[in-house]
């Protein structure tokens, strides 16, 4: 699969390569390379390199075409199905919801997708906590960004919510949009979740513990 490097690690990875570089330096400068010093220093050094590797890694996305389906919802994000269970949806639609909740660890790729076609009829940023993503109450008091996206024949609510080492979550359309099942949108750094409330009706595909894939794997089919 072809890789790409995400627009968001555009400024981040510059500044973590010149802390690691600078603290590494420092090092070697105030500890002599001979002896155990040697020895130290090399694995610092290469301790450095997998940190800042990883890094990089972290802001890699995946680039394939998304095969479109309007009767189907497609995973907003990679990660491991949390929760699926009827709710009560509060915010917007004030009524039962499936909800389908995907947590995101710091190794899953953190770029959100559409899982339909429509229009943003809403969208809310709301200031928050910022409990572990998989805390029960984390889909309602962390900080969280809240999308309605609507068609002429369904209506999703999805909510990317920041975790205890997230703490920055990025979107990149607003209320009036018109979007596309697949396209980016959005992206929350250093492990989250992301939650979809969808209509009764629907059927969900995916069960608990399964890994998703985000523009891929079919969470729910309209019946």
């Amino acid at each position: 699969m072809k890789l790409g490097l995400h627009k968001e690690g555009n400024n981040v990875i510059p500044i973590f390569f010149i802390i690691i570089a600078v603290v590494l330096y420092g090092l070697h400068f105030f500890i002599p390379f001979e002896g155990i010093g040697m020895y130290a220093l090399i694995i610092l050094d290469l301790s450095g390199l997998i940190f800042f590797g990883l890094v990089v890694y972290f802001f890699r996305y995946p680039i394939f075409i998304v095969q479109k389906n309007h009767n189907q919802f497609l995973s907003p994000a990679d990660g491991e199905i949390v929760v699926v269970e009827k709710v009560m949806e509060t915010e917007y639609y004030n009524e039962e919801r499936l909800q389908v909740s995907i947590f995101m660890s710091p190794f899953n790729t953190h770029m959100n997708r559409y899982p339909i076609d429509g229009k943003i009829s809403y969208f809310k940023y709301h200031p928050g906590k910022f409990l572990v993503a998989w805390h029960p109450k984390s889909s309602t008091l962390n900080e969280r960004a809240t999308f309605v996206l609507e068609n002429e024949t369904t209506s999703v609510l999805l909510r990317q919510i920041a975790g205890a080492v997230a703490r920055r979550i990025r979107w990149y359309n607003n209320e009036g949009d018109e979007i596309e099942q697949g396209d980016q949108l959005g992206f929350i750094k250093f492990g989250s979740r992301v939650d979809l409330f969808l209509p009764l009706s629907a059927e969900v595909n995916v069960e608990l513990n399964q890994q998703v894939r985000a523009g891929k794997t079919v969470i729910a089919s309209l019946k």
